[in-house]
């Protein structure tokens, strides 16, 4: 009878040691979850870089594109300097459309 009285009043007590093991045991399997999450790219975060890259991308051809077009128009105008830079800026709007994304 003591034991049943001495195991029903100790109870509540080891009620926070259970809590306390229970978060210790389950601690490891959290800290790999969350590697894991860290070291992998989820498909939505690869889908916003590439749309992040794509839009550099075009604002970079877009840059070079005027530039490339205010250098034929002095060109035109007869600047040397100018038609060299417009072949120039040319060939490195070719060289980032040819680069992968």
């Amino acid at each position: 009878m003591r034991a049943i009285l001495l195991a029903l009043l100790t109870a509540p007590m080891l009620a926070g040691c259970f809590s306390a093991v229970k978060t210790v045991v389950t601690a490891p399997v959290k800290a790999v979850g969350q590697v894991a999450d860290w070291t992998t790219t989820s498909q939505d975060e690869s889908d916003r870089n590439r749309g992040r890259a794509m839009r550099e991308r075009e604002e970079r051809l877009g840059k070079l594109s005027r530039q490339r077009d205010k250098a034929a128009e002095k060109c035109r105008s007869g600047n040397e300097q100018q038609c060299e830079r417009a072949e120039v800026l040319d060939h490195e709007i070719e060289a980032t459309m040819a680069a992968p994304i």
